[in-house]
């Protein structure tokens, strides 16, 4: 088999790849902007504190964040073993996702553009 054959690098990039349990959420209605709001409070805690953080915080994204924060925690529990008191949020970001392009009608014959953007969340975990 040659060096750069393409089943090797795949061995090979799996061998390396992040064994940290994540969680993402694609196409999260929410814009990468409000939903950065609510991550910004939660990265770099511990898990207990960013559930609570999430229950109580009155944005929209907080809700789906906490989902995906649990789903995270489960992932954890289950696929790797490791116990839900020493975890912390290691990374938390939003990307950008596609944007609907809707048409408001205007006065005259005009129309405005209405853009609903889309973002999609990960979230990393990690043992103390």
């Amino acid at each position: 088999m040659a060096k750069g054959h393409r089943s090797q690098i795949k061995r090979e990039r799996n061998a390396i790849k992040d064994k940290r349990p994540s969680a993402k959420l694609s196409y999260a209605r929410v814009s990468v902007q409000k939903a950065c709001y609510v991550l910004d409070a939660i990265r770099g805690k511990d898990v207990t504190t960013a559930l609570g953080i999430l229950t109580y915080n009155p944005r929209y994204a907080s809700s789906l964040i906490k989902k995906l924060l649990e789903s995270a925690i489960a992932n954890a529990e289950n696929n790797n073993g490791m116990n839900a008191e020493n975890l912390y949020i290691a990374e938390a970001y939003a990307n950008k996702g596609p944007t609907m392009k809707r048409i408001r009608p205007r006065a005259q014959g005009r129309a405005y553009r209405i853009e609903k953007r889309m973002s999609h969340i990960t979230l990393v975990l990690d043992e103390r």
